[in-house]
């Protein structure tokens, strides 16, 4: 006969207040992985002594969620983590006991309660600035070029395995390019969330290979998490 097992705590409803934190992932810290960064917020988070709130059954553990993973290598200030705690504090409170248990590189901006839905997210406005071995003004000349093409198909790898091409030219918004002191400063828009993502990696890389160009030195930036309507997520 089948034992039904139900967790100990199963009865026992903990009052849940949701928060919303927007971080900076800069310097250093762009280069800890997402799954890192994620065991690295639990340990600010316990570090902070906040009543930090866990999740209910027979593995209870700190709720935390991330609505994007930000690109290894990547800056941020938009970046957003929710989180909840069992008792109702000041958001600036909240603010402070974080950031001070955070290394070098990351850093608490703002924290507030939660307005818009995770699965609002649509898309990502990126700073790309690099230089190559042809100069920035044959590269802005190339890339114009690039962007008139009928089609950008890349590989991309499906979940059995297998490789299709995907044409990513309809996602690819450029908002701006223009050099500044040799380097090219590419500003982008590209889709993010549940429905479709496409990383700034995959858009040079898919460059650089058809015009045989060397990056030689490369800053990218998340410079704002948008919804459908083109408004700040946060």
């Amino acid at each position: 006969m089948a034992q039904n097992i139900t967790p100990k705590l199963s009865t026992l409803q903990i009052e849940k207040f949701d928060y919303r934190a927007v971080y900076a992932k800069c310097g250093r810290a762009r280069y800890i992985s997402h799954l890192d960064f994620m065991r690295s917020m639990q340990r600010i988070i316990k570090r902070s002594k906040l009543p930090v709130w866990h999740t209910q059954g027979f593995n209870p553990h700190v709720y935390l969620m991330f609505p994007l993973a930000l690109p290894l290598g990547t800056d941020s200030r938009v970046e957003i983590m929710d989180f909840a705690l069992t008792q109702k504090l000041d958001n600036e409170t909240v603010r402070k006991q974080l950031d001070e248990k955070c290394p070098e590189g990351i850093e608490i901006i703002s924290v507030a309660q939660p307005v818009h839905k995770h699965t609002d997210i649509k898309s990502a406005d990126y700073e790309i600035r690099f230089t190559s071995n042809i100069g920035a003004g044959e590269c802005i000349r190339r890339f114009g070029e690039f962007m008139q093409l009928e089609k950008i198909e890349i590989e991309k790898r499906t979940k059995k395995k297998t490789v299709n091409l995907v044409d990513i030219k309809p996602y690819i918004n450029v908002t701006e390019i223009n050099e500044q002191d040799g380097w090219v400063v590419l500003k982008l828009c590209l889709p993010c969330g549940n429905d479709f993502n496409l990383n700034t990696n995959v858009v040079l890389d898919a460059f650089c290979e058809r015009y045989g160009i060397e990056i030689e030195q490369i800053c990218t930036q998340r410079t704002k998490i948008l919804l459908g309507n083109g408004e700040n997520f946060t």
